[in-house]
């Protein structure tokens, strides 16, 4: 739509924001037209299938510790203040915003409504108002889309100012450096510059509703995945990025809820989203059939390289990021539910991607080690991409999810486990990282036995077999598994020297303990006593 077809109402409140224009204000537009005029600007190109493929420029990836926060009435007490949640002025916000809205009214603008949070009780309204075009594709991808009868009367609640070609000066900005994202509760205005990478947009709206809805709704915000069998049962899917949400809660045999963002209610578990945000690196038609399928016109890939004198994917290149990654509406899933709103979970499960190969490849959690591991948030990774750099590397954030939580994670924590107890859920820790030995000796964990073994958990198989103790860690692993050799159920036994286990064993219960020490003090006795134990 060009500008005198949009809605007054936008005009209006785009003045309200500051943003006087005389460039074009495209409204509302699709898929194919933001494509379009993407390939026509020079921002982007197209693969093989017909998907766009741009470069986000410097950042290809969060900047987490460039989070402002504005402190006043309405956050001042609330917020748990630290490295994520930054506290600025409101006249440090306003100074900002006056200079991103002049900005914003030299440019060519593409705007976008829509709203998140799939329960109708929760929904929310936002605008969204962008540089570029491929930012505003990203913002028709993974947020919902109202019916075009819905436009007629729409009032956003929150706005989005999004401008990567804008960078902010530290010295009188008040910024750490030039990329930024500002949230304003009080002016439900969110401000994004310096940074293209399109995943700020999306995490800066699941961080406003990390506040909103545990804090004013009493409704459980996760950083999860979450699927739903025939018979209506729920699973829902803890992890950090890499560790599997996307891919794991992309089962063929249950439709999906969403990848990524969800609240928790007394009834239900619903989508904030209306798309998906998966990765692509070393990606294959046979391990993920729904995300490879999902590489077509109307999705938007970021960040990777093709296969040498071709249009054709690399999707081993690392050469820009190894955080490659496609946004796509959620119906590009063929079993996804419609309406993303399903019953509260019957099972949940935590993902780790433990390179270390110290944690089991499942194993069972009482209800205070469920908490304990919960508020850890624990994943290991191999330390960067530089050569010869191969030690992995224990990452702890906090409800798996620390950068987006403004409140203190114990208020998360605490929802969590009076929910996991009023449900009576059953709780599984899942790795889908390294067996046999750490990476560069052991081996990744096979897609199809981490598959097998969460379908034997949903399916009830687990219930009743033979478990045993970790000796470390103290969760229960069963000692057998439909589809699964028996013998890699217990990672000691996948060693050759099974001393280092022990050894490599104690050395991150000892990470755990060193990092949970700053919760201690809240947190009751069930969860301390749930802590690994070095002897």
């Amino acid at each position: 739509m060009s500008v005198s077809q949009m809605p007054e109402t936008v005009n209006d409140i785009l003045a309200t924001l500051g943003i006087n224009t005389i460039q074009p204000i495209h409204y509302q537009q699709t898929p194919k037209e933001l494509t379009e005029a993407t390939v026509n600007l020079g921002q982007g190109k197209l693969n093989d299938t017909g998907a766009l493929l741009i470069n986000t420029g410097e950042f290809t990836g969060r900047s987490p510790k460039d989070k402002f926060c504005v402190k006043d009435n309405i956050t001042a007490d609330a917020v748990n203040w630290n490295d994520y949640n930054i506290a600025i002025t409101p006249e440090v916000f306003d100074k900002m915003h006056a200079k991103l809205t002049a900005f914003l009214s030299k440019k060519e603008l593409w705007v976008r409504d829509a709203y998140v949070c799939a329960d109708p009780k929760y929904r929310l309204n936002i605008r969204v108002v962008n540089e570029n075009p491929w930012s505003n594709l990203f913002a028709y991808n993974m947020f919902l889309r109202p019916h075009e009868n819905e436009l007629e009367d729409f009032l956003p609640e929150w706005t989005i100012l999004h401008a990567p070609s804008f960078m902010a000066d530290p010295a009188t900005d008040g910024t750490r450096q030039h990329n930024f994202a500002m949230t304003n509760f009080t002016k439900k205005i969110i401000l994004i510059g310096g940074t293209g990478y399109t995943g700020e947009i999306k995490k800066g709206i699941f961080t406003i509703l990390n506040f909103i809805l545990p804090h004013q709704k009493n409704v459980l915000s996760m950083h999860c995945s979450a699927n739903v069998g025939a018979e209506g049962d729920t699973a829902v899917f803890f992890g950090l990025s890499g560790t599997g949400k996307t891919t794991l809660s992309a089962d063929p045999n249950r439709k999906l809820i969403g990848d990524d963002e969800h609240g928790w209610t007394n009834e239900s578990v619903f989508n904030f989203e209306g798309g998906c945000y998966a990765k692509l690196i070393n990606l294959s038609a046979e391990n993920e059939p729904e995300i490879y399928n999902a590489i077509r016109p109307g999705a938007l890939v970021e960040n990777v390289g093709f296969i040498a004198g071709t249009n054709k994917i690399d999707f081993a290149n690392k050469d820009i990021t190894e955080n490659t990654r496609i946004s796509y509406p959620l119906n590009f899933i063929s079993n996804a539910l419609e309406p993303s709103v399903g019953k509260t979970p019957k099972n949940i499960f935590f993902l780790t991607a433990d390179s270390y190969g110290i944690f089991p490849p499942i194993s069972k959690l009482t209800a205070g080690q469920a908490m304990y591991q919960f508020i850890s948030g624990y994943t290991a990774k191999v330390a960067g991409t530089e050569a010869g750099v191969k030690e992995p590397s224990a990452t702890f954030s906090a409800c798996f999810g620390a950068p987006f939580l403004p409140l203190h994670p114990g208020k998360y924590a605490a929802m969590l486990g009076k929910k996991m107890t009023d449900a009576k859920v059953n709780v599984f820790m899942i790795n889908t990282g390294w067996s046999g030995g750490p990476y560069g000796i052991g081996n990744r964990m096979k897609l199809a036995y981490t598959r097998a073994m969460i379908t034997a958990a949903l399916e009830g198989k687990l219930d009743n077999v033979a478990y045993e103790v970790h000796p470390v860690f103290g969760m229960m692993m069963p000692k057998e598994c439909p589809n699964v050799p028996s013998e890699i159920l217990n990672p000691r036994n996948t060693w050759a020297d099974k001393d280092s286990y022990d050894e490599k064993a104690v050395s991150l219960a000892k990470q755990f303990v060193k990092n949970f020490e700053k919760y201690e003090s809240g947190a009751s006795e069930e969860i301390l006593a749930a802590a690994p134990k070095i002897n």
